[in-house]
């Protein structure tokens, strides 16, 4: 009689497992691929699991912060589809009167007149920003800036790739990069480059402009990160920028290239995207 109710129990418990299973199942399924943020920006979901992350087994270039590489798993989240653009940032100043996007060290490279942008700037990605306004931006948009770790899996998603697209060598056709300044024209619109997104769908992952992220910087992090969700070092005196900018060569428009930069730091090569979680 006992080994008969004993036997219901864990049957009762194998169904409600199931159950569990089911609901959980259909929970993920529920999360859709693509949503439009607070400002109108379209968001692609990055499906929680794991992947491989910092230079792969057997590659020898890169620097002594890429490496080792290591096994994490992140939680589903939400990046920014595109770089965001002069005219999202537009409403944003226009909104909270936050200052407006200039170069402090060299205004031969402002492209705002003012609190206006010309039409041919609006879908081209906002530069002269440092990691405070790309913060602000980000929570005023309902969102935050992407750690590092999730950053590089919306680039890679679980591929031990060199770049989004692959393996293949960069080609003007992948992403903007090795240009001079020439103005505006210097920079490319957001999405402009088919070949080039990311296996999720992510645009402008390498080249273009520089992108901030969350993390302070720390050359050894790689070392002690944790195994999922890793937040980056409670503190430092660097941020992390990510991607590469319009001025880059192959190199160093890896995916794997860390770079560490003063947070106050406006320049006319960097500028950012936002993310959120998915639950």
């Amino acid at each position: 009689m006992v080994a008969r109710s004993v036997l219901a129990i864990v049957v009762a418990l194998i169904g409600l497992n199931g159950v569990s299973s089911h609901v959980f199942a259909a929970q993920q399924a529920a999360l859709p691929k693509e949503i439009t943020g607070k400002d109108g920006a379209p968001l692609v979901l990055i499906p929680s699991g794991s992947y491989p992350m910092g230079v792969p087994t057997g590659d020898r270039d890169g620097g002594r912060d890429e490496y080792p590489r290591h096994v994490i798993e992140i939680t589903d989240f939400y990046i920014d589809k595109y770089e965001v653009t002069n005219a999202r940032y537009l409403e944003f100043v226009k909104a909270t009167n936050h200052r407006v996007p200039q170069n402090p060290k060299n205004p031969t490279r402002n492209l705002w007149e003012g609190i206006g942008i010309p039409a041919s700037l609006a879908d081209r990605p906002v530069i002269n920003v440092d990691w405070a306004d790309a913060d602000a931006y980000c929570k005023w948009a309902g969102r935050r800036l992407p750690r590092e770790a999730e950053w590089e899996k919306a680039a890679k998603g679980n591929n031990d790739w060199r770049f989004p697209w692959g393996n293949v060598e960069p080609t003007d056709g992948h992403l903007n990069f090795n240009q001079k300044w020439v103005g505006e024209k210097t920079l490319m619109p957001v999405g402009s480059y088919e070949k080039g997104k990311s296996p999720y769908g992510v645009y402008d992952m390498a080249g273009n402009v520089w992108e901030w992220v969350n993390d302070w910087y720390d050359s050894r992090y790689y070392e002690k990160s944790p195994d999922k969700n890793p937040p980056g070092p409670d503190s430092g005196e660097k941020k992390v920028i990510r991607g590469a900018g319009w001025q880059n060569e192959t190199p160093t428009v890896r995916i794997f290239t860390r770079v560490d930069s003063d947070p106050t730091m406006r320049n006319e090569s960097t500028g950012f995207r936002c993310a959120m979680d998915a639950r």
